[in-house]
């Protein structure tokens, strides 16, 4: 209901332009500046840089839209997401990951979209008795002359958990005068559920709830702002699972227990092993690999008949997500084995790509794969696909692909006016490309010496990523040359490139930086690049798997602190 915003006027954390301002609900500040050490999550700190230099980011991060819809299922305890972030207003795309906070902000029309999807999800939490059951325990304190006590120890069970921190008296107070005007809003409620819907609706428009809020404010004797236990908590909870805090890592942040590094893993190394870490984990490759680019693929029906976007592109997704899950949690692997493993997941609508013939139903299995053929998630379909044209694969964007997302190599963009690949004319792919962009040409500065080695390495693959012995007729040329850690590498096709980037520092730490730019939704600072440099050793020589990697990120000093800005930032 619309009255709901002017009645949530009358509190000041639920206007999202302005009061932003909480009393810090964290008891003492929190340390992880960890001692170096080996084996799972022993941090080592974030280098010895970072101590005396600044770290900028935001004290108000807003959620991304998957964390909204992941928040309000698990604070209702639904039992799937809600959908009704579907209707939000699509977020800037900065070119990172979708989490990014610089780039999150609320708009006009997404402070419009948010009241909608308030409306709604009070509307069908109060119509269902055993949802609103969920959410209103039965041992609420009541008293039959004050019906306030019952509301406000609702207010303050409910309000902790969708704030992600105990609330004030007086925000208890103040979300208690919005419950009231419920009775005359919802006459066809009882009294009590018509002022929590009147409650849901405040919650859900508060910047409390929208953001991520860091009220900290004491300098430790660092210099720096240690996050209290409820503020690390959640870094923790969106780090892991994109979503709030579950009961015991509240219960944790109450006890003190994530006051040190140490408090820290432990809740860390507990949260890895849910589903909710898995589904962060695929979404991070997910976004990395732009697979949601495998469903908007055309391909010429004259070529591949059996291609259909939609259905094609969502088993490529599977795909991609069944292999990595294998990878990072059952074979609890490397950064190595995701780019060399000589299995991947396949059903009916991808086994003939992979020239597996029939006997394949719905259902994806893992299958082993001729590792000279294939050789880690560069040479899966989907990657292949996605980055090929209608007809012929495309060398420049599979190229510049593993250049930008692998090796994190700078690229300009390209110039205005590039006229397009000539048509095939008697010679192979490889020889138009070079004929276009290599020795000699206009794009020879960024073509011959860095994207298409790479590209080419993946000739053997056609626009579906189907193996092929031919050309056009004539024999393919997939072998090139390529500077891994600043030494020449000769590699005989995409097996081969896709070993050397394994045992690449360069690989490794482009790696890092990726899931630890997702992980702190913000950039990696300068003198946060001694940690990556350090982690990515330990990768690239096989003692730090993707698992262990994401909780050494739990564990340095500026997973839960804050650089003290200028006021106001």
């Amino acid at each position: 209901m619309l009255a709901a915003l002017a009645l949530c006027s009358a509190l000041p954390s639920c206007y999202l332009g302005v009061d932003v301002s909480a009393e810090d609900a964290g008891d003492g500040g929190t340390g992880t500046d960890a001692e170096a050490g080996e084996g799972e999550g022993d941090g080592d700190g974030d280098g010895d840089g970072e101590e005396s230099q600044p770290i900028e980011s935001t004290r108000f991060a807003r959620l991304s839209h998957g964390q909204w819809e992941n928040t309000v299922r698990d604070l209702f305890m639904l039992p799937e997401q809600t959908g009704f972030s579907s209707l939000f207003i699509g977020d800037p795309t900065s070119g990172k990951f979708d989490n990014d906070s610089d780039a999150l902000d609320v708009t006009p029309t997404l402070w419009a979209d948010y009241q909608r999807a308030a409306e709604q999800v009070a509307d069908y939490v109060t119509g269902d008795a055993l949802l609103l059951a969920a959410i209103v325990p039965d041992d609420l304190p009541e008293d039959a002359g004050d019906p306030s006590v019952r509301a406000k120890a609702w207010i303050d069970g409910f309000g902790a958990r969708a704030y992600r921190r105990p609330l004030t008296s007086a925000e208890v107070d103040a979300h208690y005068y919005v419950f009231v005007q419920g009775v005359d809003l919802y006459d066809e409620l009882d009294a009590f559920t018509a002022g929590v819907h009147m409650c849901i609706q405040a919650f859900l428009q508060s910047p409390h709830f929208v953001y991520r809020v860091e009220a900290s404010e004491t300098v430790g004797d660092d210099g720096l702002i240690h996050l209290g236990g409820y503020e690390v908590a959640t870094r923790l909870s969106y780090m892991l699972w994109n979503s709030m805090p579950d009961q015991p890592l509240f219960e944790a942040a109450a006890s003190g227990d994530l006051d040190d590094a140490a408090g820290v893993l432990v809740q860390a190394a507990r949260m890895i092993d849910d589903p909710r870490a898995h589904d962060m984990v695929s979404d991070f490759h997910a976004q990395l690999l732009d697979t949601d680019h495998y469903l908007d693929q055309y391909k010429d029906p004259n070529f591949y008949p059996l291609f259909d976007a939609a259905i094609t592109g969502a088993a490529m997704q599977r795909e991609t997500e069944l292999f990595v899950q294998s990878i990072v949690f059952d074979d609890q692997a490397g950064l190595a084995e995701l780019l060399t493993a000589p299995y991947t997941f396949v059903n009916q609508d991808t086994a003939y790509m992979y020239g597996l013939g029939d006997g394949f139903g719905p259902d994806h299995e893992r299958v082993m794969l001729d590792a000279s053929q294939r050789s880690g998630i560069l040479t899966q379909v989907g990657f292949l696909s996605s980055n090929a044209y209608p007809v012929d694969p495309d060398s420049i964007h599979r190229g510049v692909s593993v250049v930008r997302n692998l090796l994190c190599a700078p690229l300009p963009p390209p110039p205005d006016n590039v006229p397009p690949l000539p048509p095939t004319m008697g010679n192979t792919n490889r020889e138009r490309v070079e004929a276009h962009t290599g020795d000699g040409t206009c794009g020879e500065g960024c073509h011959s010496g860095v994207i298409n080695p790479v590209g080419f390495a993946f000739e053997h693959y056609d626009a579906i990523g189907q193996w092929r012995e031919q050309d056009n007729g004539f024999p393919i040329n997939d072998t090139d040359t390529f500077y891994f850690d600043a030494e020449p590498k000769t590699y005989d096709g995409a097996p081969e490139f896709g070993h050397y980037a394994a045992a690449s520092t360069q690989v490794h730490a482009c790696y890092v930086g990726h899931l630890l730019e997702y992980a702190y939704a913000r950039d990696v600072a300068a003198q946060e690049q001694a940690i990556v440099d350090e982690l990515a050793a330990r990768s690239r020589d096989g003692a730090l798997p993707i698992r262990a990697l994401l909780l050494e990120l739990t564990q340095t000093q500026s997973f839960a602190t804050r650089y003290p800005l200028e006021a106001g930032q």
